[in-house]
């Protein structure tokens, strides 16, 4: 389990969390390996903020180089009966 946390997927670190937390609350962990845990838990848990903050950052980029691409609106098209002078009652 204590695979290199640079290599992890953000599902692997939740996982791994998920498995510690586990681990801590049926006590399984001695005190020794608890500080350990509690160390790597925290790197963990860094690299799963990091990871959404990517996340969060790529999507805004997307959201907003649609925005900036989006058509402008069309102005309406003059109606075929429309007078000449813009006015609609003389």
């Amino acid at each position: 389990m204590n695979k290199d946390i640079s290599s992890m997927t953000y599902r692997e670190a939740t996982q791994e969390l998920e498995d510690i937390l586990r681990a801590i609350e049926n006590d399984t962990v001695d005190v020794d390996e608890l500080t350990l845990k509690v160390q790597r838990s925290s790197r963990l848990i860094q690299l799963c903020r990091e990871k959404l903050r990517n996340a969060e950052k790529a999507i805004d980029q997307v959201f907003n180089e649609e925005n900036c691409e989006e058509p402008q609106k069309a102005k309406p098209a003059a109606a075929k009966d429309a007078p000449a002078n813009g006015k609609l009652f003389s």
